[in-house]
């Protein structure tokens, strides 16, 4: 039990307090935090090929100790804007929509946290996609719902999409809590890439076995794994680490 338990430490415990440590923000309130836009978006007017992005940033505050917040954007070929897509909680309670569009850019800072791009798929193959992608949103079991934890929530979305078009091949980061959350409490999912499977109970425990994702063990929301493709760890918090951090 103690050899147990001091692996639980070791596993999942110590690397939240390294992330709690590292963690910084620019803007300390909702108000003043950055939102402007980074660019990591092709310019529309430069694009003319139908483009879909996602991106992972780091959420808000002390949930940002614990997860990243992911979302989506996409451009159909000679559209003049991106339709970015984000499931967001503020409000929720109140009778607001889970998912927001266009609440922000498609590329903007998190509230102080820089995203990165996940994925992109650029030309027909993402002209192909874009109507899949949106009849995934559309068919989200929970417009009306949202809940930080185990889900559902943003990545629970994201996750969601990725499951529903295969052909992406989104890999979702490890630190994204809420993406093992299947809907309808589903014991048995296809993995986010399409590459393999998992079994979660109720996104607080579970286990994930996939070509691109390695295998992840989640305990509490936390997921811990080996991605034997990127050769990188993932650690609870801290997210990917190796080749291609997060």
């Amino acid at each position: 039990m103690k050899r147990v338990l001091l692996a639980f430490i070791l596993l999942f415990l110590a690397p939240v307090g390294v992330s709690s440590a590292i963690l910084e923000r620019e803007g300390s309130t909702w108000e003043t935090a950055r939102r402007d836009a980074t660019g990591l978006a092709p310019d529309p007017a430069a694009t003319p090929e139908a483009v879909i992005q996602v991106y992972a940033a780091r959420a808000f505050a002390w949930r940002g100790i614990f997860s990243v917040h992911t979302w989506i954007a996409v451009k159909p070929a000679g559209a003049a804007a991106y339709t970015r897509y984000d499931v967001m909680g503020w409000g929720v309670q109140h009778g607001a929509p889970a998912i927001r569009v266009n609440r922000m850019g498609p590329d903007n800072y998190w509230f102080g946290s820089r995203p990165v791009v996940l994925l992109e798929r650029r030309g027909p193959e993402a002209e192909a996609l874009i109507p899949r992608i949106i009849a995934a949103i559309e068919a989200y079991p929970y417009k009306d719902t949202y809940r930080t934890w185990p889900g559902p929530n943003s990545n629970t979305f994201i996750a969601h999409i990725g499951r529903s078009v295969p052909e992406l091949g989104l890999e979702m980061p490890g630190n994204a809590v809420g993406k093992d959350y299947l809907p309808d409490g589903a014991l048995f999912a296809p993995a986010p890439s399409g590459s393999g499977f998992q079994f979660s109970l109720l996104g607080v425990a579970g286990l994930m076995l996939a070509l691109d994702e390695g295998i992840e063990l989640n305990l509490f929301g936390l997921s811990f794994g080996i991605d034997f493709d990127d050769v990188a760890l993932k650690l609870p918090g801290l997210g990917r680490i190796g080749a291609f951090p997060q």
